[in-house]
């Protein structure tokens, strides 16, 4: 099972990439509406919960840390690092903000992300979400990995506490990916009665799926107040309700062979695409720099592209070999 495709996942994917590059590329309306905000906000809720579903899955059927980590790292940290190293080079920063860049810590205060690597907050987080739930799953096993629905309320209420409707800082954040750890708990059947995992199953497969996208993206705008901190549950209603439905209206949009290339090479899209506005094809005044958006666009897709089969697959399938090779030796 750890190999199974999962085709409305990838459309989620494609269309969480598509959101974000809304939010950082085009105006969405008057800056007072906050919809690029908005927009933002709910493609990085989207990407977290699928990573939290396809992390937990992975690790409920492969329960190997080392394996994890490293397929992991050498998924996430080869471009991260070059696209980082390149850009900082480019931008003279004191040895300080290297070291927060490079150790993915630079998420937390004082935050010294310029502009075109602001947008790495959010792998910063990502890493320390597969540092947590490797320590979790290796020192307690399955019973850490049940742990996650425990964490990620806390998680909430510590949101709430505090205040915080959205934020860059992991504590204030992870419960968007943990919510997607609670679906791959309830896909693999993970709970101690698996009357549970069915009740929860049917449960989500019959849910109103217009309503919670509708509620779903009303969380996502910055003015709502109280409702951000349901966010991730509704993100997870979200995707669940396609995951365990296979009877969605949505199935046939999200296993689009269009949104399936766009999620392949969405990682890459991601990091990027910064970059590229920064150059000539993101300058000038607001007529011209619009005017040069399907520019930008074909030289983000081009690049992603040329990334994602051309270098980053090479390191992918190298940490598979390291990965392969340890475990070989070890048995």
């Amino acid at each position: 099972m750890i190999n199974k495709r999962f085709g409305v996942l990838d459309g989620w994917r494609g269309i969480a990439i598509i959101l974000v590059l809304l939010a950082h590329l085009f105006p969405l309306g008057p800056s007072n509406g906050h919809l690029n905000v908005a927009s933002g906000i709910a493609g990085m809720a989207i990407f977290f919960c699928l990573s939290g579903f396809l992390m937990t899955h992975h690790l409920i059927n492969r329960p190997n840390v080392v394996d994890f980590l490293i397929r992991r790292f050498f998924r996430i940290l080869p471009l991260a690092w070059l696209y980082m190293g390149f850009v900082l080079w480019l931008h003279p920063v004191t040895y300080d903000v290297w070291l927060a860049h490079i150790f993915l810590y630079a998420n937390y205060p004082p935050k010294p992300l310029i502009s075109t690597t602001d947008h790495m907050w959010s792998l910063c987080v990502e890493m320390h979400f597969y540092l947590g739930i490797a320590l979790l799953a290796g020192l307690l096993k399955r019973n850490g990995l049940l742990m996650i629905p425990i964490l990620c309320v806390l998680f909430t209420l510590l949101r709430v506490f505090y205040g915080m409707h959205h934020s860059v800082i992991s504590h204030f954040r992870v419960d968007e990916i943990l919510v997607g750890g609670i679906l791959a708990l309830i896909f693999n059947n993970q709970f101690i009665n698996t009357d549970i995992s069915n009740y929860l199953k049917t449960f989500l497969s019959k849910i109103n799926l217009l309503l919670i996208l509708i509620m779903f993206l009303i969380s996502c705008h910055p003015a709502i107040g109280w409702m951000e901190y349901v966010r991730p549950y509704l993100a997870a209603l979200l995707v669940g309700s396609t995951l365990f439905n296979l009877d969605s209206g949505l199935k046939k949009l999200l296993n689009h062979r269009v949104l399936g290339y766009i999620a392949t090479i969405s990682f890459a899209l991601y990091v990027l695409h910064p970059l590229l506005a920064s150059t000539w094809l993101g300058s000038g005044d607001l007529i011209e720099k619009y005017a040069k958006r399907p520019l930008l666009l074909a030289a983000v897709l081009i690049a992603a592209h040329v990334s994602t089969f051309y270098y980053e697959k090479r390191w992918i399938n190298f940490g598979k070999y390291i990965s392969e090779l340890i475990s070989h030796r070890t048995q």
